[in-house]
């Protein structure tokens, strides 16, 4: 059987539901993390690491190719909403992270004086504890020694704050809160301790026995006579086990968390693993816009009122002219918009006019053409039609034939060859001779009779013609 349909109401609480769920997504802050330049395998591989702190709320699958420029990340975070860039870059004296705020800044530039990757923390620690479903939801933000140091320090405080989703702590789940990201600020070195735990909650207060039997692994009992012998003394445990926990990181839950005796209203220890990466930062400079705008803070660099004056008085001037550009260029292409629409109204009207004088008035009686034009128009019908007798009979027409015509003129010019031999070879019925007799002789020869005649006038007898002898 299959399964049952969902009615009217399901379907429609379910649309709610996924509605609700993505407006919720979109509210909370998303981050780009990716390296500029020739960062170099070790800077790329912390923007990696630290791609990781930041998920799920981050593109982790994110390409940034060196072809691609900082307008076109810009471009592209706005449609996927998108607040903030986490940006890592490498020169060839020290290494700097960028924190923006999109989409107008301010922009806060970082120096790194040192790092260590996940797989150095990794290595270094005797049982480290990380599994995917500790980055299922963002890590838990704590600041520490953020106090009245100045205006700068707070507004690092809530740049970092404003990286992650606000927490309710009335309504806040705990079986969320899976990992820790520690900022702590020096304010004798002006330098901020960046660490990144794993969270653990255990029960407090049982046996080491007990608890072995609430782990995961079951302990090997086989040398024990009863299991009262485990939960009394904890035979067969190690004394490195020993319950590490104090008054520091025992809590009472306030509610039940994921994992063997984390009850309700019961004492529990909370215990941080580090995961990695470890980040020393110091602040740099602070700017208005993204990457670039006025200097608001710089640790270094300090300038003078009337330098400031200056610097401020040389933008409005150049935001000034920017604005009168602007201007000129719009009242330039609103004439050019003005002369074409101009021109196309002419080009239409003249169309208009164009087709009214070919056409005409169709009821009209067609007047004929003045006798000037009817004058001047006949030697040109004449000479088309003398053109076509001499095309037709091969042969000058007569004077008589055409009186408004002039005889035409050639130029004279020496026939070509080809005419020559036309006129040297007469065609075929025009001059031909006409046929000579057949009895008449030709010039120089005698004239030979029949081989009768012949021998009577050899023999001295003429034959006269049969007319004379009947005479």
């Amino acid at each position: 059987m299959g399964q049952p349909k969902r009615s009217r109401h399901q379907k429609r609480a379910r649309a709610q539901a996924q509605l609700r769920n993505l407006e919720a997504y979109a509210a909370q802050p998303h981050s780009f993390v990716f390296a500029r330049g020739r960062a170099g395998r070790g800077v790329r591989q912390l923007s990696l690491d630290m791609r990781r702190v930041m998920e799920p709320l981050t593109a982790t699958r994110l390409q940034v190719r060196k072809k691609n420029s900082l307008k076109d990340c810009v471009a592209v975070a706005g449609p996927l909403g998108v607040t903030h860039f986490l940006i890592f870059s490498k020169t060839e004296t020290n290494i700097y992270f960028k924190l923006i705020r999109l989409p107008g800044g301010p922009t806060l530039t970082f120096r790194i004086n040192q790092y260590t990757l996940v797989r150095d923390v990794v290595s270094s620690l005797r049982r480290h504890r990380m599994h995917e479903q500790q980055f299922a939801h963002p890590p838990l933000l704590v600041l520490n020694s953020f106090g009245p140091h100045g205006m700068h320090v707070k507004l690092m405080a809530t740049m970092f704050q404003n990286l992650f989703p606000s927490i309710n702590v009335h309504k806040v789940n705990l079986n969320t809160i899976k990992r820790c990201l520690l900022i702590n600020f020096n304010p004798d070195s002006q330098e901020l301790d960046l660490r990144h735990y794993s969270i653990k909650v255990v029960p407090v207060g049982a046996s080491r026995g007990m608890k072995k039997l609430l782990q995961e692994k079951f302990p090997n009992m086989s040398r024990l006579q009863d299991i009262s012998e485990l939960l009394a003394t904890g035979a067969g445990l190690s004394e490195s086990e020993a319950e590490p926990d104090g008054e520091h990181n025992i809590t009472e839950l306030p509610q039940a968390i994921a994992g063997r005796g984390n009850m309700q209203a019961q004492q529990s220890a909370v215990r941080l693993t580090e995961i990695g990466p470890r980040i020393t930062l110091q602040l740099i400079k602070i700017q208005e816009g993204v990457g670039e705008g006025n200097v608001l803070f710089h640790s270094f660099v300090h300038k003078t009122e009337e330098e400031l004056q200056a610097m401020l008085a040389a933008k409005e001037e150049r935001l000034r002219l920017k604005a009168q550009r602007q201007d000129q260029q719009a009242q330039n292409v609103q004439r050019k918009r003005e002369q074409r629409e101009a021109h196309k109204k002419r080009s239409l009207a003249g169309m208009k006019r164009t087709r009214a004088e070919a056409d005409g008035d169709s009821d009209a009686e067609d007047p004929g053409a003045p006798p000037e034009a009817e004058g001047a128009s006949r030697p040109e019908e004449e000479e088309d039609e003398a053109e076509y007798f001499r095309q037709a009979v091969g042969k000058e027409p007569d004077a008589d034939m055409f009186p408004g015509l002039t005889r035409r003129r050639r130029p004279a010019r020496p026939p070509s060859k080809k005419q020559r031999v036309k006129d040297r070879k007469p065609e075929r019925g025009h001059d031909r001779r006409p046929p000579k007799p057949k009895g008449q002789l030709r010039r120089g020869q005698a004239k030979a009779g029949p081989p009768q005649a012949a021998r009577g006038r050899a023999q001295g007898r003429v034959r006269l013609p049969k007319r004379a002898a009947r005479a």
